[in-house]
């Protein structure tokens, strides 16, 4: 009698197990080594973007606060604050956020998630353009055929049909998203990128902690062996060690091991966690004299 429950348990364990390899991709670094990313789920999305929405229009009203309370204020004066902020901030609200280091706008980063791109490379202002450009398409265009129901009239057919290809454009374009793997909306498509799973997970503390370096004997690196890497290599090995895979770390170990031409086989992990530290403290450093390298492609400063 017992074993149906446990045959049942274990058939969705098995469904939940497959779901989530489901969405996970690969994501190759330019090291050669695969991440694989989890695919953000489209609730997540629409969750991150309604987050965005509200903080956009917190700010207007906040900028519409200041500007009733000047001596210049009027009623053309508010509207023209939320015409040409709501313009500005949903062009370039997403851009900025999104080409900074975390790739992920305060929304994305409330619900935990990010954005990447395809081909395992760093994001460019190219493709973040562009997937923020079909935003304006795919949803604030509609949505001005949608705010002008509230001013139609009841006989004004075109203004009606106008209102409803808004809406029907929004549906198909939101439906999208659900219709494909992925789950890319069409700027994903066109500018190369995904939305993936970024919950970052804490490093060991005893491993990441100074003294238990120390103690354990982590071992130094060279200037001329820390100059090999740039910022994006950087990001790319904090994920790998908030991500705590061990057949991961072991394959980033080897390939930075050939990379600075090291020879010492140190525990891997210590090995990634000492080389991370003194990665980042060089290139602080270098940041204060004006020097920043990008990545392993751009000429040493």
């Amino acid at each position: 009698m017992t074993a149906a429950p446990v045959d049942s348990a274990a058939a969705g364990a098995a469904r939940f197990a497959a779901s989530r390899r489901g969405k996970l991709r690969s994501f190759v670094t330019p090291e050669g080594v695969d991440l694989k990313l989890q695919i953000a789920g489209s609730g997540l999305r629409f969750g991150a973007l309604l987050l965005d929405i509200i903080f956009m229009i917190v700010i207007l009203i906040i900028g519409s606060l200041i500007l009733a309370f000047s001596a210049t204020a009027s009623a053309d004066s508010a509207v023209i604050v939320w015409l040409l902020g709501f313009f500005l901030l949903r062009n370039f609200w997403f851009l900025l956020f999104e080409l900074g280091p975390r790739a992920a706008t305060p929304g994305k980063r409330i619900v935990g998630i990010r954005v990447v791109a395809r081909d395992g490379g760093r994001l460019t202002v190219a493709a973040v353009t562009a997937r923020n450009l079909v935003r304006e398409v795919e949803l604030f265009l509609p949505l001005t055929f949608l705010i002008s129901l509230s001013n139609m009239s009841s006989s004004d057919a075109v203004e009606a049909g106008t209102a409803i290809f808004g809406i029907l454009w929004t549906l198909g374009m939101g439906f999208f998203l659900l219709f494909n793997k992925d789950r890319m909306r069409l700027g994903d498509l066109i500018g190369g990128t995904w939305v993936v799973m970024a919950k970052r997970k804490r490093m060991v503390a005893d491993i990441a902690a100074a003294p238990m370096l120390e103690t354990h004997g982590a071992p130094i690196f060279t200037a001329e062996e820390l100059a090999v890497y740039g910022i994006f290599e950087l990001q790319e090995l904090e994920r790998v060690l908030r991500q705590g895979d061990r057949d991961t770390m072991i394959a980033v170990a080897d390939t930075i091991r050939a990379k600075i031409g090291r020879t010492l086989q140190e525990d891997d992990k210590l090995f990634l966690v000492s080389y991370y530290r003194q990665l980042k403290q060089r290139q602080e450093r270098d940041l204060l004299f004006g020097k920043r390298r990008e990545n392993k492609y751009q000429a040493r400063a």
